[in-house]
This record gives structure tokens, sequence and C-alpha cells, in this order.
């Protein structure tokens, strides 16, 4: 932290900001406040210049090759689950995974897209001996495998792979952002899709929320979110059960079990 003080000059008072790595920083001094981030998302300043994230003020790096970021200080709210079926929402998420710019510069930083078959490869590894004696996560890790040839697709896009409420935030101004792009990957856009219409947005209402994205709902759609929010279940079942975090271990294993339920309905 005292190398970031000097970094960015006296009279700035430097507080942690919270968040799951550690690296990031409030900066004060008298009315001024800026958001101050380590070794953030390399295309960041692509975010702010498409009015994505909070606008990017400067970047500098450090001897030791670590990136110092500054961002603008958006006083403003997190959104609630109840917030998330916004027209905004799905006209932004809409905008990110046809963004061009964002789409190269992943690209150009050598990262490959993620795959069907990456993912269920990554899930074996994590879901270990799970995968054998949890019935629902046995059942999912099959039905993911034997569909795999249904959910191939040619359209990869950025995507931000955590689209939960907490990433979106209101400014006073009224402005939406969608922050903490540190896990983004290239993959098919159902990845963002699934998480966000299983989690937030009710069954009869999905068709609405994708119009406003910018998509028709399809069978095949349907079925690629179904395949990444059965993917993205069993990854947090597994990781919840490990560390013995019961409440959101039962969250996601119920969340399992009722998107099981409706792919063998709508597949039988």
């Amino acid at each position: 932290m005292n190398r970031l003080k000097h970094l960015i000059g006296e009279g700035w008072h430097l507080r942690p900001a919270g968040g799951a790595t550690g690296e990031a920083y409030i900066a004060e001094q008298g009315e001024q406040k800026i958001f101050i981030k380590r070794n953030s998302s390399p295309f960041l300043a692509v975010l702010s210049a498409e009015g994505i994230v909070p606008k990017l003020l400067w970047t500098k790096r450090l001897e030791s090759g670590d990136v110092i970021t500054a961002q603008r200080w958006v006083n403003g709210r997190e959104l609630k689950s109840f917030d998330m079926n916004d027209d905004r929402i799905a006209r932004l998420l809409g905008k990110i995974h046809r963004s061009k710019e964002l789409l190269e510069m992943f690209r150009r930083l050598g990262n490959k897209p993620l795959t069907p078959e990456r993912l269920l490869a990554g899930l074996n590894e994590q879901a270990g001996e799970m995968q054998h004696e949890d019935p629902a996560v046995t059942e999912a890790m099959n039905w993911l495998g034997e569909n795999l040839d249904d959910v191939r697709t040619e359209q990869y896009v950025v995507c931000h792979s955590d689209v939960n409420h907490n990433n979106w935030i209101v400014s006073e101004e009224d402005s939406l952002y969608l922050i903490d792009w540190d896990g983004a990957n290239v993959a098919d856009p159902a990845l963002d899709l699934s998480a966000l219409l299983y989690l937030y947005i009710p069954e009869d209402e999905w068709k609405t929320w994708l119009d406003a994205y910018g998509v028709t709902l399809t069978p095949d759609l349907i079925k690629r979110m179904s395949w990444y929010m059965l993917a993205q279940s069993i990854e947090s079942v597994v990781w919840h059960g490990s560390r013995e975090q019961i409440a959101e271990y039962t969250k996601w294993h119920a969340l399992l079990k009722e998107v099981l339920q409706k792919v063998n309905v709508k597949m039988n």
C-alpha cells in the first residue's frame, strides 16, 4: 500500500475497497475520490471507452510489472435481484456481447475460447468424487456429456462470466455499469444469458427480456442456456460444498435439480 501511496502522490488517503482479491483501493483527497486497482482487466480502456465501466483516468506500470489503474469513483448503488428485469440491463449486455472491439482485444491477448469441451473437462476435474457420489451431480454430468454436440456454436463473444446482481451498479446520474471483469472469457453468449435469466427472470418473461437484449428465444438457445446453467450449478455446488458453506451449497443444489427436471421434461 505504501508503494501505491507514493504512486498517486501526497495528500491522498488510501484504504482497501474490499473484494475477493484484496487488490482494490479507494483513494480520497478532500472532495476527490478515485478507485485504484492492481492488475485489473487488460481491456479496461475499451470497457471505459464504451461506457461499460466507470471512466478510466490513468494507467501506470510499476517496475515489478504490476499495472495500476485509476477510475472515476461512482456514487451509486449495486442492483438488487428485483432490479434485473430492467430493459437497460438487457440492452447493455447485448452491447457487450456485440462489441467487436472487446472481442478483438481479447483475442489479441491470446485468450482461447471457453468451448463446451474445455468447460466440461474442467468440471470433470473439479467435481472429483462428487460426480459419482451425488446423484444429481452424476445425472447432470451425464446430461452435459450426452448433449455436448448440440451446444456447439460458431458464435463466440466476450462474456463477463459473473453477471451477479452485485456486479451491476447505477450511478447517481442514473448511468448503468457492469464492473469486475477479472473473470471474463470468450464464450457462447449463453454462458452469461443462462445465469442472468435462470437466477433473476421468471421463465414466462424470458422472451420479452431477450427481445430487449436483441435475440429471439429459440429451442436451440434454451438448450444452450440449460447446458451452461447446469455446468455453472455443478461448479457452484462443488465450490461451496468443499468449503462447507451450507446455505450457498443448498441453494445451488436446489437449482441444479430444478434445471435437471426442466431439461428432462423438455427433452422427453
